[in-house]
């Protein structure tokens, strides 16, 4: 899942992307209504978070702005002002939800999710395939019964790569769907994170390289050509972030910070 956060208060700002980075969701942050129609014009966001009270654009007018460019991405407006009249306005004025400040970060993730859910196909809550078992609300990985511990960043990939139901997942849409818009595929963070995660997956390889294009998750049965090796070319790729089974211990990946995991 990929979020922009519109909020003009950095410290506020910062610590909400911190705290959805530690859940495993892709957070870039815009300081401005224009600074956040630039990002939407040319990346896809899940949801945004959007700061009613903006100086300068006010964000009503980015709301009616997004709304009127009919983007899939879904808009969680936050506002100090908490009376049903202004709740009422601001979901007139096209926003998905609403979320007066202060709030417990607890629902503001859960809003989050909830409205990310919406921004995609339904799918189960329990992604099921090779024996893989992801459960997206416990946050919890299994392989033929053996629970995993994985980083952030791996977690996001497998469930990019089990939402995929099979298809090819190109390296370049990992970055787009799982890391922040500074990350490059030529950084190799997408052939890092994969490698770990092959690792802690296990034999029979179960994530497939397809030559060119990208990745997939096969059925684990056999190693299957390309298997484990590097995908050629911008579209094919593997960086990192902690997610536990009931007994799991987070993982030294560089791109945590510590004390991370729900």
């Amino acid at each position: 899942m990929r979020v922009l956060v519109v909020e003009d208060e950095e410290f506020l700002a910062g610590m909400i992307a911190e705290g959805l980075r530690r859940d495993a969701v892709a957070v870039d942050i815009a300081p401005d209504g224009p600074a956040a129609l630039d990002r939407l014009r040319f990346g896809a966001y899940d949801v945004m978070i959007l700061d009613r009270d903006l100086p300068g654009l006010h964000g009503d007018e980015v709301c009616r702005r997004v709304v009127g460019m009919r983007l899939l991405t879904r808009i969680l407006m936050l506002t100090a002002s908490g009376t049903v009249r202004d709740r009422v306005a601001g979901l007139g004025l096209g926003a998905d939800d609403y979320l007066t400040k202060p709030f417990a970060y607890d629902e503001l993730l859960a809003r989050v999710l909830a409205l990310g859910r919406r921004a995609r196909p339904a799918l189960p809550p329990v992604l099921e395939r090779a024996g893989l078992t992801l459960d997206t609300a416990r946050r919890q990985v299994c392989r033929d019964g053996r629970y995993l511990s994985l980083s952030r960043k791996e977690f996001a990939v497998l469930e990019t790569l089990l939402r995929a139901e099979g298809a090819v997942v190109s390296g370049d849409d990992l970055i787009e769907e799982v890391w922040e818009e500074d990350t490059s595929y030529r950084t190799n963070a997408v052939r890092v994170t994969l490698s770990k995660l092959r690792a802690k997956l296990g034999a029979p390889p179960v994530v497939e390289t397809v030559p060119g294009a990208g990745y997939r998750i096969g059925d684990g049965l056999a190693d299957g050509p390309g298997s484990q090796g590097p995908a050629s070319g911008p579209g094919g790729g593997d960086a990192a972030g902690p997610v536990h089974g009931p007994a799991g211990q987070p993982d030294d990946g560089s791109a945590d910070r510590p004390g991370e995991g729900r």
